[in-house]
């Protein structure tokens, strides 16, 4: 077994909703603040810290099929410390409850979202130390 892909060690940024929330929530914003209240609320409720609500917002993506959705939490849980690894066993314990297509389809859809975040900690400001030295 590979060893774990740990989270980039630069600076988490936070997450940015895509542009089709933000145009909704620009047009509706009563609607987005209580979105946000009871995404807030509900996961107040248990004993699951960030990391391990967006790993079973994942798997419910999954199910639903929201590709939109499941690219959001899995960048979600990277921000809050998990692992490309946990990011695809919480993909691939719905194989058996979704299928086979539905499941590669939402680990495709994880592995462009991990694409996409590497680019972006590749920018000037985050691929050096603090003394300018290249990582």
């Amino acid at each position: 077994m590979s060893q774990p892909t740990q989270p980039s060690d630069s600076p988490a940024r936070p997450s940015q909703p895509p542009k089709t929330f933000q145009r909704f929530v620009a047009r509706y914003p009563v609607l987005g603040e209580a979105h946000q209240r009871v995404g807030r609320e509900v996961e107040s409720l248990g004993p699951l810290d960030a990391r391990q609500c967006a790993l079973v917002k994942i798997g419910i993506s999954l199910g639903a099929g929201l590709e939109s959705a499941l690219r959001s939490h899995v960048r979600r849980a990277l921000e809050a410390g998990a692992t490309h690894e946990e990011v695809e066993q919480a993909i691939l314990l719905g194989m058996n409850t979704v299928g086979f297509p539905r499941t590669v389809a939402a680990w495709s859809w994880a592995h462009e979202q991990f694409d996409r975040n590497a680019g972006e900690s590749k920018s000037p400001n985050t691929n050096t130390d603090a003394g300018g030295k290249q990582r």
